[in-house]
């Protein structure tokens, strides 16, 4: 029984040193475990100010078309919160669960990616930005060493940048676990690494829209939520300011996940792409841009060996029954889906999505595709 004591208090200091030397994020994250859609209570965040608000029409026939019971239990399968469907600006199909509403907050996730995408575009055309090909070492010293000075504004748009760096979701000590849990992101990119050629090989890191956010306040001298406020979030009718998890108070935002708003204002960068930038008359981003980010990048090859014919400049496109669909898409299942040929909006936020690929796309995406179209005129 002594020996039984003796092995268990062992282990028992041996815990305790190990747990005394993990780094401050690893606490973090095993004290919040899993990121969750109001993740943005546990962050510092940074207001992305609204301006004049604009509501949505709400269709004549709303909510009066049905969904098939089997496409509606495959949804719920996944812990949805909200799903939304706009077709010619105005809302045709909308339902909650579980108390959200219209007004309630979500994590975009890596949905935001998406929105940093956009940013690049408007700083290029502002003039900040000189053009895709302009090297990052331009605005962030730490790139102009170790092979870094190679990288281009559009290796990380297209998620080609060389970067060493692990998107792995389920290890306590990846970068992606430290990154999201981290109170000095601007560290990290500081001692970022290469691993191979830029421009050559699609492989998708968050890190990559880190650096393009890091590189556009740099450019531009505001904050990414100042310059998505003052370009974006002012002109599309937002009905309530949207958050931005920061690293720590007053810090770098996670600009590669965790842009906060509600379900009607997530629809309003789809609209934006169906509008081909345009916002009541006013050009808030250049079409040619707009058609280049949604656009896939097929001189890419990915890890499969294949040519990346499923992503643009932070955009997502999927090929849906001879649709071209580009979307914004999180981890938890957030996606924003703009079906031009429909002209229609759909979002959907939630807890969960499909562990199976089809292609490059996730199992559950197709359930949404599937539900909308069965409701979309």
């Amino acid at each position: 029984m002594k020996k039984r004591t003796k092995i268990f208090a062992g282990i028992l200091i041996l815990v305790v040193v190990a747990l005394m030397f993990m780094p401050r994020y690893a606490w973090r994250a095993l004290w919040y475990q899993l990121p969750d859609i109001d993740d943005y209570h546990i962050f510092y965040n940074r207001t992305v100010k609204a301006g004049d608000y604009q509501p949505w029409e709400v269709a004549g026939d709303y909510n009066t078309a049905v969904i098939a019971d089997s496409t509606m239990q495959a949804m719920l399968s996944y812990e949805p919160v909200a799903f939304l469907i706009i077709q010619d600006g105005k809302i045709i199909y909308e339902k909650y669960w579980e108390g959200y509403n219209e007004n309630s907050l979500s994590n975009s996730f890596s949905a935001a990616k998406s929105i940093v995408g956009l940013l690049v575009g408007a700083a290029l055309d502002d003039g900040y930005i000189k053009s895709l090909d302009q090297k990052v070492a331009d605005f962030l010293p730490s790139f102009k060493e170790d092979g870094k000075e190679k990288v281009s504004i559009k290796n990380l748009l297209t998620m080609s940048s060389g970067l060493k760096w692990n998107e792995s979701y389920s290890s306590l000590f990846s970068p992606t676990t430290e990154i999201y849990y981290t109170d000095d992101i601007r560290k990290m990119v500081y001692h970022l690494k290469m691993m191979e050629e830029p421009g050559k090989r699609h492989y998708y890191r968050s890190i990559d829209t880190e650096v393009l956010a890091m590189l556009i306040q740099s450019a531009t001298g505001m904050t990414i939520s100042e310059y998505t406020s003052e370009k974006f979030w002012k002109n599309i009718g937002a009905k309530h300011d949207a958050l931005w998890c920061l690293d720590h108070e007053n810090g770098m935002e996670k600009a590669y996940c965790c842009f906060n708003t509600n379900v009607r204002d997530f629809a309003r960068w789809g609209q934006l792409i169906l509008n081909h930038g345009k916002w009541n008359g006013q050009q808030l981003i250049s079409e040619e841009y707009l058609k280049e980010a949604t656009s896939p990048d097929t001189f890419l090859i990915d890890d499969d060996g294949n040519h990346v014919d499923y992503y643009g400049y932070q955009w997502w496109i999927i090929n849906y029954k001879g649709h071209q669909i580009p979307y914004m898409r999180g981890i938890l299942g957030q996606y924003v889906f703009a079906i031009p040929e429909k002209n229609a909006v759909v979002v959907r936020l939630g807890h969960k999505r499909s562990d199976e690929l089809i292609g490059p796309n996730r199992k559950d995406i197709y359930v949404y595709l599937d539900a909308a179209f069965q409701v979309l005129k």
